[in-house]
């Protein structure tokens, strides 16, 4: 009886650790409404580093779901809040960077407006573009032939958009593959697993594809490298694994949960060093790198070999 009183006595010092009226970092998320699927795969991945991790502070997450952002700062920010992560949506960095708050913030999406105590972190496309660039270079690729899954164009636009605008190699959007390839002459497929694996007579080297295409229960074709899918293919993360066991989802939210345990981890590198100013490390998303207040992600890289998912170097 004591054994189990203990216990419960130790769920409800954790519970109040995360919901303190006085936090000391204050998380803005939309937990309803329509980016409440993203923002919970989120919090799951922040939840699961921070629990993981050997240092603590009070912990307070809002709903910013139709509510203005200056309101909630004017609300919940206090002498105490050290930190404030969030929020999601554009929009709402945008009203964020406009708020000018006093307190340093880790806003979790991109505008381009920027102010010197708001980092902005998210999963940009053009990390994304930027990765799959080194890959067709490392791969001395003279062209990349992009072939797009029907109805699915606009998913896909920004990536392509990023890709041409910023890759050395010639990039050019076909309606079907020739049939013979030259030989410097590589594939991009765009489109979900599905689609990918329907595709014949894929060539079997210098393809490459997106995360969203790559499933843990369904084939990739040998030869197909791609990046970013960190919660499928690096397990020095054990727990996002964990994260990941306990709800498992489908590709976009696996990489919402790395992100949410890579937002811990640079939010915790900050509260410990408040006068931080830069900083690099491999975290669950990429290489992570912080100068000043900007935030750049280097994407990880694969293959799909005869062996298996094996890391690209670059």
């Amino acid at each position: 009886m004591l054994d189990n009183k203990n216990k419960i006595l130790g769920l409800c010092l954790l519970s109040s650790l995360f919901t303190a009226a006085q936090a000391d970092v204050l998380v803005i998320l939309p937990e309803s409404g329509p980016m409440a699927r993203a923002a919970s795969s989120i919090k799951q991945g922040f939840n699961s580093a921070y629990q993981s991790s050997d240092y603590k502070v009070p912990i307070k997450f809002v709903d910013s779901n139709q509510k203005q952002i200056a309101a909630i700062l004017k609300q919940q920010v206090n002498k105490k809040t050290q930190l404030v992560i969030g929020p999601l949506a554009r929009q709402d960095v945008e009203a964020l960077v406009k708020a000018k708050p006093k307190v340093r913030v880790l806003a979790l999406n991109e505008t381009t407006s920027q102010i010197p105590n708001v980092w902005q972190y998210s999963l940009s496309k053009r990390d994304d573009a930027l990765a799959l660039q080194k890959v067709f270079e490392k791969d001395k690729l003279a062209q990349v032939l992009v072939l797009r899954q029907p109805a699915t164009e606009a998913e896909h636009e920004l990536l392509l958009m990023s890709l041409i605008s910023q890759s050395s190699v010639p990039i050019q959007v076909v309606e079907q593959l020739p049939k013979k390839l030259d030989k410097n002459q590589g594939v991009l497929l765009l489109g979900n697993n599905e689609w990918l694996n329907s595709q014949k007579k894929l060539p079997k080297a210098k393809l490459y594809t997106v995360a969203n295409a790559i499933e843990a229960t369904k084939p990739i074709p040998v030869g197909l490298k791609f990046c970013d899918a960190p919660s499928l293919h690096d397990a020095r993360w054990p727990d996002l694994i964990r994260a990941y066991e306990e709800n498992p989802v489908d590709m976009p939210y696996q990489r919402l949960l790395a992100f949410g345990g890579d937002t811990w981890h640079i939010a915790k590198q900050y509260l410990q060093e408040p006068k931080l100013k830069s900083i690099e490390f491999q975290g669950r998303t990429g290489l992570i790198k912080i100068s000043q207040n900007n935030i750049q992600r280097v994407p990880h890289c694969y293959e799909r070999s005869k062996k298996g998912i094996v890391a690209i170097s670059l």
